[in-house]
């Protein structure tokens, strides 16, 4: 594997400890970086470690500090902060296995590759591979990257096993704060209910990152190219504004329309109105 290894430590499942691997799953290689420059020189612009008052401060002192009031900060040493460092940082001990759809997609936040660290600890790894994916379940540790400890959900993942790290409860707003004023059950006709879930009927297939593309870094890659031989870049038309929304209803048939479904369109439009039973009307009470 010519990637080298960017964390290297142990799994730990009760007696069983077995050594592993952790290399990054995504990349930013592909993305086109972008310098600060003079505008008149061309030289580059770099950045000095100023006080409030502009005097420059020599790297041997600088501390991390916590503002406790407006203006007044206690330091914190780097030696103190060592000291925090917990056997999290080379042992992923997994504590606890749940379901998979029992993590919520907001929690997660950066995925990593799992390997083992050689043929000593294929067959635990194996094991643990192959015992998660039968159970669907996904096994949670602690673990420590880059000096931040964070919460590990591993699974399986093909051949290996993925970890990807989670955020902690105090970093996930609540969406009930965002979704307050949203009404649960708001006077919507059926007819563009039917209408706007057969659109998605139609536009539904099995996700393909490939058929994404990054415009932004596209078209950034015209203009550096284009200024490189002197000529005019080539870049797709003004993306074309929304307009205004008069009528859902008619919006949702002429876009089934253009789907190629007109047919279904009228089907879905003729579709009769499920009448709610009353134990129907018991849960949306209850809930």
């Amino acid at each position: 594997m010519a990637a080298r290894a960017f964390w290297n430590g142990h799994i730990r499942l009760s007696l069983v400890t077995f050594p592993v691997r952790l290399y990054p799953a995504i990349t930013e290689t592909e993305k086109i970086k972008l310098h600060k420059i003079e505008r008149k020189t061309g030289k580059r612009i770099h950045y000095s470690n100023t006080t409030e008052g502009d005097d420059i401060v020599e790297a041997r002192d600088i501390v991390k500090g916590y503002e406790y009031e407006k203006g007044q900060y206690i330091q914190i040493e780097d030696d103190e902060l060592k000291k925090l460092r917990v056997e999290s940082k080379h042992m992923i001990d997994l504590v606890q296995f749940t379901d998979m759809h029992d993590i919520d997609p907001i929690y997660y936040d950066r995925p990593y590759y799992l390997v083992p660290d050689g043929r000593v600890a294929e067959e635990a790894f194996v094991t643990l591979r192959n015992s998660l994916r039968s159970s669907k379940k996904v096994g949670l540790g602690q673990v420590t990257i880059a000096g931040k400890e964070r919460i590990a959900a591993i699974k399986a993942c093909g051949k290996g096993l993925i970890l990807e790290t989670l955020r902690y409860a105090g970093e996930v707003n609540r969406a009930s704060e965002y979704f307050s004023d949203i009404p649960e059950d708001a006077d919507v006709n059926k007819e563009q209910v039917d209408l706007a879930a057969e659109l998605i009927k139609r536009k539904t297939k099995k996700f393909d990152p490939r058929a994404f593309k990054d415009s932004y870094q596209q078209g950034l890659l015209e203009i550096i190219n284009a200024k490189l031989h002197h000529r005019k870049p080539k870049l797709g038309a003004e993306p074309v504004k929304p307009g205004k929304v008069i009528n859902i209803m008619d919006a949702l048939k002429k876009s089934l329309a253009q789907s190629g479904g007109k047919k279904t369109a009228a089907k879905a439009a003729r579709k009769p109105v499920a009448k709610k039973t009353t134990a129907t009307k018991k849960r949306r009470k209850a809930g």
